[in-house]
Parts: structure tokens; C-alpha cells; sequence
């Protein structure tokens, strides 16, 4: 079971199907634009001579302020650029300076030094504080603007057919979780895998049961949770 939204599927997907798994798609979450329909963004990227450094905290607002970066990389010198993984790194279309191994929010701010300086951190609407206020917390003066909001999807009926028959579910991220419990309640198919601990810890404020957190946090690691949960090599 896979509960991406729709648009977001497909590399996950392939991956599955190229190990011989039988993806389910289901998709639970979209996508969409801010409520201030981006300008928020717009406005921030328009002033980013004032900034030490542009913070992404997720590939969703890495890519949706890409085509701005590039745009903007042809004019003046782009702040330094950190990045919280790999998938969201490259997202960007441009280098980050600063890309933590571990791929959680805890890892970035702990990497990130400390300074007194102006900070554009691009997240969610509704995600958490912790990077703003661990880059607070080390001498800098941020701001934060929403680059896009996650909003849960009704499946029909006939959709819904059997996805609590299905061996997995995959839980790319928490707003996942939340429109699954939406959905379903506290019931999952008998092994379910959450990217990371972030992920995990929506999952027991719903009271689903999480049989595997992925150590690697992105898809890959994702599949090889999985993978080493039914005794599988990745």
C-alpha cells in the first residue's frame, strides 16, 4: 500500500515493482498551494539579498521554489543553501552548501552553524517549528514561509476494496498518517513502515501501530526497512 499522493507515486512504484512487490496505490494526500497562494514565497525569494542563507526543509518546497532559484542563480549570487536530505537537495536544481547525513530536521540544525544572521527556512503550511527554532536557538534571525500545504484525499469506496488485505503499508511522511487514520482509524495491514521517526511518532498519536522506521529517511531507506522486516536483502 502505498499512500503518496498521486503525482509523487510513481519512483516509489518502480522501485516495488523492480523487486517483485505489487504496489497498491492509494492516494491519501495532495499537494497543493499555500493559502496565501505562494505569495508569501514570492515576496521572500524577492528579497533574498537579505538572507545568509535559504533553509528547505522537504523535496515538495525545494521544487516549488526552484524554478524561481534558477531564474534568480542568472542575476545575482543565490544566499548559501542548506537542504534537509539528499532528495531534497536535489529538488533544488542548485548546490546546497549544507546537507545533513541523517535526514531529519534534529540532523539539519545540528549541522547548521551557529551565526546572527538572516535565515529564509521553506516549509509546509502546517509543519513543525523545529528547524526554525533550532536555527533560532543558534543566533539567527529567521523566517519562515509556507511553500505549499498537504491536504487529505477521500478515495472512493470501490478504491478502498481490499487495501486492508495488502501485506505493507508505506508511510512516506505524517500527513500520510493523519489521512490514513483519517480513513481507516487505527487499522493497517499487518506491517506498516514509517520513513522516520517523525513520521512514526503521528502514527502513535493516531494510534496506529508501527512495525519498522526506516534508518536511511527517504525512499530508499523506506525499502529497505521493508525489505529487512520480511527477512529480504536490500
Amino acid at each position: 500500500m502505498i499512500t503518496r499522493a498521486a503525482d509523487q507515486a510513481g519512483p516509489l512504484v518502480d522501485k516495488l515493482i523492480a523487486l517483485g512487490a505489487r504496489p497498491i496505490v492509494v492516494p491519501l494526500i495532495e499537494i497543493v498551494q499555500p493559502a496565501d497562494g505562494g505569495s508569501a514565497l514570492t515576496a521572500a525569494l524577492g528579497r533574498l539579498s537579505v538572507f545568509d542563507w535559504l533553509v528547505f526543509t522537504s523535496p515538495n518546497g525545494a521544487s516549488r521554489a526552484a524554478g524561481a532559484l534558477a531564474a534568480l542563480a542568472r542575476e545575482v549570487a543565490l544566499p548559501r543553501i542548506a537542504a534537509v536530505g539528499s532528495a531534497t537537495a536535489a529538488a533544488l536544481g542548485q548546490p546546497a552548501d549544507l546537507v545533513p547525513s541523517d535526514q531529519i530536521a534534529e540532523a539539519l540544525t545540528e549541522a547548521f552553524p551557529v551565526g546572527s544572521g538572516d535565515v529564509l527556512v521553506v516549509q509546509a503550511e502546517t509543519a513543525r517549528s523545529d528547524v526554525a527554532g533550532g536555527l533560532r536557538a543558534k543566533g539567527w534571525r529567521v523566517e519562515v514561509v509556507a511553500a505549499y500545504r498537504t491536504v487529505p484525499v477521500r478515495p472512493s469506496a470501490a478504491t478502498l476494496i481490499g487495501v486492508l488485505s495488502a501485506d505493507a503499508v508505506l508511510f512516506a511522511s505524517g500527513s500520510a498518517v493523519a489521512a490514513w487514520a483519517g480513513v481507516f482509524g487505527a487499522q493497517t495491514p499487518p506491517v506498516a513502515v514509517a520513513i522516520g521517526p517523525a513520521t512514526a511518532a503521528v502514527a502513535a498519536q493516531h494510534g496506529l501501530k508501527i512495525d519498522a522506521i526506516a534508518t536511511d529517511h527517504s525512499l530508499d531507506g523506506l525499502i529497505s526497512s521493508l525489505l529487512r522486516y520480511f527477512g529480504g536483502s536490500d
